[in-house]
């Protein structure tokens, strides 16, 4: 079965003696990417997971072979790799994990396509998709009321006919008439 390598954190400050790290969590499922025993990839190295317990809301991860703070802090700043099955998907309906979206071809409501997902960027309200439009990057919000289709099978996205969402709207002159209206 395919897998391949998907960033699931970034090792933070050592926290304690023992060699716990606080963990930039970058993935929905932390409990399973950083379970007991989950095997993950530092740099270019394997690693294995001893334990994880939430602190004051930050993640606190024990790595197998780091005992003690001094080793902790030699692996702060690393990104932390998960190997997952190619085709995995998360569980809930209308869920996609970025790798998914990334590369998708973006429609607009006619069908047309006008741009690719290049990215996916997680803000505090909503998630966003980061949509290269003849190579202007547009933030469309990832809410179904903007994005009501997404394809996987199809390799699209579909986004809503919302102006200024993909391409900037000309400004009204006065009176409610358009942008460069003669008298």
């Amino acid at each position: 079965m395919a897998t391949e390598l998907v960033c699931v954190g970034t090792l933070g400050k050592p926290h304690g003696l023992r060699g716990d790290l606080t963990v930039f969590v970058r993935t929905d499922e932390p409990e399973r990417r950083f379970a007991p025993g989950a095997e993950v990839v530092l740099g270019d190295r394997p690693a294995r997971v001893r334990g994880s317990r939430w602190h004051s809301g930050v993640l606190l991860v024990a790595l197998e072979g780091v005992s003690d703070r001094t080793a902790a802090e030699s692996l702060r700043g690393l990104d932390v790799w998960a190997r997952v099955e190619a085709d995995e998907s998360p569980a809930g309906e209308g869920e996609f994990y970025d790798r998914q979206l990334v590369g998708l071809t973006v429609q607009d409501a006619s069908g047309a396509a006008v741009g690719r997902v290049v990215r996916v960027l997680h803000g505090p309200a909503q998630d966003l998709l980061v949509v290269d439009v003849a190579g202007d990057e547009r933030l469309v919000p990832f809410v179904e009321a903007l994005v009501p289709s997404v394809d996987l099978d199809a390799g699209v996205v579909r986004v809503a006919d919302v102006g200024g969402l993909l391409f900037e709207v000309e400004d009204a002159g006065e009176a409610g008439e358009p942008a460069g209206a003669a008298e």
